[in-house]
């Protein structure tokens, strides 16, 4: 009995290695298996919409998608039962995704129409930070967190400076072109402005006076500025916190060629290798 248990112990572990590891062979192929799993269900919900492919292969979409389904079930299951603490896994954000995974296809039984909301599983994509569990993207995740903490300031007292220009632009815009061209008010002035300084440029509302299509020009211009402003200052901060300074010992000065700034601890001069004498 002791032993039988003790295989079961060591078969669970096993499984939870795989299930939930991501340091070894087999829970990154597991993993793989799994993200190609939800590609395939995400891809066969899409190819559902397809009106003439779903009449052609619809028996075939059916039957994948019960094998996906049956499998994430699987899957669920032994997620919680490997776990130490299944409570936490099950109301954890990955747990309660992994559920509704699962629920539309077996759902449909009841209610008619829920097996779209099988697109939910999309969400599972977000799984592939796990695959990606490893030191090196690990550093280079934590560099991009920094990077937008450090200019979160900056940003939203940019996001301030655009959210007034709007509203004036917006403003202006209704009092040159007036009703009679569009702008029925200052609320549809001002997505008319946000649609330009973002460069979509919809069409739907467009300036018929000089004056309009003058302010139109400037907007359409600003916009990219706007644009290039927060990608230039989350860059700025990732390369100051990617680059590493070198220490700096200013008592170090070569008596040759008079350089400056070698590194601490540095014994030869780093431009024409003579020896240093501290100052």
């Amino acid at each position: 009995m002791i032993r039988e248990k003790s295989k079961l112990k060591i078969l669970r572990q096993k499984i939870h290695i795989i299930i939930y590891g991501t340091n070894t062979v087999a829970g990154r192929l597991f993993d793989l298996i799994l993200l190609g799993l939800i590609l395939l269900s995400v891809l066969l919900v899409m190819l559902e919409t397809v009106q003439g492919f779903d009449v052609k292969y619809h028996d075939q979409l059916i039957i994948l998608e019960w094998i996906i389904t049956v499998f994430f079930t699987l899957e669920y299951v032994l997620r919680i039962a490997v776990t130490n603490k299944p409570l936490k896994y099950i109301a954890s954000f990955y747990g309660i995704i992994d559920l509704i995974a699962i629920l539309p296809m077996y759902l449909a039984f009841f209610l008619v129409g829920t097996k779209v909301f099988s697109v939910i599983r999309s969400l599972r994509l977000l799984r592939l930070f796990k695959i990606l569990n490893n030191p090196k993207f690990s550093v280079q995740s934590l560099h991009l967190v920094k990077a937008l903490k450090a200019s979160r300031g900056k940003i939203t007292v940019f996001m301030y400076f655009v959210l007034i220009s709007t509203i004036i632009i917006g403003s202006i815009m209704y009092i040159v072109e007036g009703e009679e061209n569009g702008f029925t008010s200052i609320p549809t002035s001002i997505y008319w402005t946000i649609v330009t300084l973002t460069t979509v440029g919809y069409g739907d509302i467009s300036p018929v006076t000089p004056l309009g299509q003058f302010i139109a020009s400037f907007v359409m211009i600003l916009g990219y500025g706007i644009i290039a402003v927060p990608t230039g200052i989350v860059t700025t901060e990732m390369a100051k916190s990617t680059t590493k300074k070198p220490n700096i010992n200013n008592n170090y000065s070569c008596n040759h060629c008079d350089a400056e700034d070698h590194q601490d601890k540095a014994k030869f001069c780093y431009h024409c290798g003579s020896k240093l004498v501290e100052n």
